[in-house]
């Protein structure tokens, strides 16, 4: 009976002990955001200045000083206006002696071809002299062979006349009269061998003479064709010295706006070393580029054709809307940081925008329509009861003034990956699997994987636990519970 007494006794007595504890142990309140269905959208943000997108450096090939402006800022110039004028007093001298050396290169290529044809002249009748010769040398070596043929047969006739005349066959006039017929062909043999030589002798003088009127008629040819040479060169001589003298006058290459003047007049220019530029015409400034720098951890994610938003000091309250042309590959490194020029493409119908302004871009590299919105704090917060049922794992839980979390899953919060968020129905924290599709900046667009998840859902994002932890350890000064932002009519915070 007693035993029973005591053991009601001590039953109670737990039982008083146990409501105090729980009217001692503070209710744990739920620092909560709504999940919202909205846009998000992923940014690449870089600047810098606004440049139209054709830029053109009229400058000048030939030196000298300005004798005209005909063009000044903010000057609306048509193709072929004229800009400027440089004093052209030397390119025309310099003209006028190119001309003169062309006319006096004509006139000495004149009398040379005249020298080759006379050369050449002499060359065809000393061809026709040779050809002559040829044939006087033929025919005085015919005339050989006929008097060795008859001076052969008044030999013989000789010789048998004698034979005969011994037995008196024939009287001794015909034998003195072939005698005499012997000698007169041996003379006549003679002189046509001679005529040979002769014959022989002219062909010698004509062939050299012959061969001197080829080389004579080569060499004239030949400085006729350097003549004709020298009359190309100085002619182009000619001509550059007239395209000097021609772009003395300044044209402006395209129809656009002149956005630089760099040179007055009496100034003097030198286009010996480099092309001077002396305006700066923009071809249409209806047309702007944004030249951004782009840093190497987020370019991989930039394309042509992303949309770009900026801001310009000029128009703090207005954004301006553009399109990314192109990605260049060539990367510049500047204190070991390398970033790669990104041209964004803008239009400009109202002509706010104005070269050299400075741009602050954002790059638009991804986005999620109509999406399931939460915090990333959502994403990162862990309720305390949660922490404290995994006591069988190592912890890595990390306390913040925003609540319990997770220091391994803040690493991970990246799309494509998988988290949880914790919506608070009743009182009490659900988890809720997610599937993250896009993180930006503090917000992530999130899909549900398999349980409900609507907009509306409260998510937690931190819990009072911080602040009764940090009242039992912390200094007074050091307590810093955030609130959850309120939102006011028209949409300031406080």
């Amino acid at each position: 009976m007693v035993a029973a007494a005591v053991a009601g006794a001590l039953a109670a007595a737990l039982a008083v002990a146990a409501l105090v504890h729980a009217r001692l142990q503070p209710e744990i309140r739920y620092i909560t955001t709504p999940v919202v269905r909205g846009d998000l959208v992923q940014t690449v943000t870089a600047s810098d200045t606004v440049n139209p997108q054709d830029l053109i450096l009229v400058g000048t090939q030939v030196s000298g000083t300005i004798l005209e402006i005909d063009a000044d800022y903010n000057s609306v110039v048509k193709t072929g206006q004229v800009l400027a004028r440089i004093d052209p007093t030397s390119l025309q001298a310099q003209l006028a002696a190119a001309g003169a050396a062309e006319a006096q290169s004509r006139d000495v290529a004149a009398a040379g071809a005249a020298a080759a044809g006379s050369a050449e002249a002499n060359a065809a009748s000393a061809r026709e002299s040779i050809a002559a010769a040829r044939a006087a040398l033929a025919s005085a070596q015919s005339q050989v062979g006929k008097s060795a043929a008859a001076l052969d047969l008044a030999r013989l006739t000789l010789h048998r006349d004698r034979l005969l005349l011994v037995r008196g066959f024939v009287p001794q006039a015909q034998a003195d009269a072939d005698a005499a017929n012997l000698a007169a062909m041996d003379a006549a043999d003679a002189a046509a061998r001679i005529a040979i030589r002769q014959a022989q002798a002219q062909l010698d003088v004509q062939g050299a003479a012959a061969r001197a009127s080829e080389s004579q008629a080569q060499s004239a040819a030949a400085s006729a064709s350097a003549n004709g040479r020298g009359i190309e060169v100085q002619h182009e001589a000619t001509r550059v010295a007239r395209y000097n003298r021609d772009h003395s006058v300044i044209v402006s290459p395209v129809d656009g706006t002149v956005i630089q003047r760099n040179v007055s007049v009496g100034q003097t220019v030198a286009a010996s070393l480099q092309t001077p530029t002396l305006f700066t015409v923009a071809r249409d400034l209806s047309k702007m580029e944004v030249d951004v720098a782009v840093g190497e951890p987020d370019i991989g994610g930039v394309r042509a054709g992303d949309v770009a938003d900026f801001t310009v000091l000029a128009y703090p309250n207005r954004t301006f809307h553009g399109t990314v042309d192109q990605v260049r590959q060539n990367p510049t490194t500047v204190n070991n940081v390398v970033t790669y020029d990104t041209v964004v493409y803008v239009r400009n119908a109202d002509g706010a925008l104005l070269p050299g302004m400075t741009a602050a871009a954002s790059i638009h590299v991804a986005k999620v329509r109509h999406g399931l919105i939460v915090p990333v704090a959502a994403l990162q917060y862990a309720p305390q009861q949660t922490e404290r049922a995994r006591t069988t794992a190592p912890s890595t839980a990390t306390r913040s003034p925003w609540g319990t979390t997770d220091a391994a899953l803040t690493r991970t919060i990246v799309a494509g990956r998988d988290g949880r968020v914790f919506v608070v129905r009743d009182g009490a924290p659900a988890r809720v699997a997610v599937h993250v599709l896009l993180v930006s900046n503090t917000q992530a667009a999130v899909a549900p994987a398999g349980a409900r998840l609507v907009p509306g859902d409260r998510v937690a994002v931190a819990d009072s636990s911080t602040q009764i932890a940090a009242e039992a350890g912390a200094p007074k000064s050091a307590l810093a519970v955030p609130q959850a932002p309120q939102i006011r009519p028209g949409g300031a915070t406080r």
